[in-house]
């Protein structure tokens, strides 16, 4: 991906490290969508390339990522979405491998948060994302992922908001599977 423009490499520098040394986090999160609906549930994520979305009670929907896709399920009318994570704006969180320089730039702010937009200007249909990290010594690489706001093609805004964040608590892999609604028998 080309290059968005000249970020400062110290800011960039300290959220890759972020990152890259992220083994796993747990959070509550709270989602807003553009029609200021929230939604609010627990987010379990495992480095490489895994992450949970698990909404609170009542709500039938589930988003996870495992084997390079991200899964979108709505057990309330037996659908599923798929799509490579490298093709959503999560993708920036999920892959440590790739390199924020190229396609991201600090935003700026306040001194102890570090807000990073990162967007694919060869493909503005995957959307944008800026994620807003707080300083934090005690947490990895020194920051601590506050939430994102995402941006799809159509300018539709999703903001998500982290709270009560552990790092490095044990995940099992089992975390990330998930039932197919398709598979089940019919409705009753």
């Amino acid at each position: 991906m080309p290059v968005l423009a000249a970020a400062p490499a110290t800011d960039i520098a300290v959220v890759q490290r972020h990152i890259r040394s992220l083994s796993t986090l747990t959070a509550n999160f709270s989602q807003t969508d553009r029609d200021g609906r929230v939604l609010t549930g627990v987010l379990t994520l495992k480095q490489p390339g895994r992450i949970r979305f698990q909404y609170g009670k009542g709500v039938p929907l589930l988003i996870v990522a495992e084997g390079g896709a991200l899964t979108f399920i709505d057990y309330s009318v037996r659908q599923v979405q798929r799509w490579p994570i490298r093709n959503s704006p999560l993708g920036v969180l999920l892959d440590p491998s790739r390199d924020l320089s190229r396609y991201a730039r600090i935003v700026p702010g306040a001194a102890r948060v570090i807000s990073v937009e990162a967007r694919d200007p060869e493909h503005p249909e995957y959307g944008r994302i800026t994620l807003i990290f707080a300083r934090d010594a005690a947490a990895p690489a020194g920051l601590t992922l506050q939430g994102w706001v995402a941006l799809d093609s159509q300018n539709n805004r999703t903001t998500v908001r982290l709270s009560n964040q552990r790092h490095g608590v044990p995940v099992g892999d089992g975390t990330f599977r998930w039932n197919d609604p398709r598979r089940a028998g019919p409705r009753s």
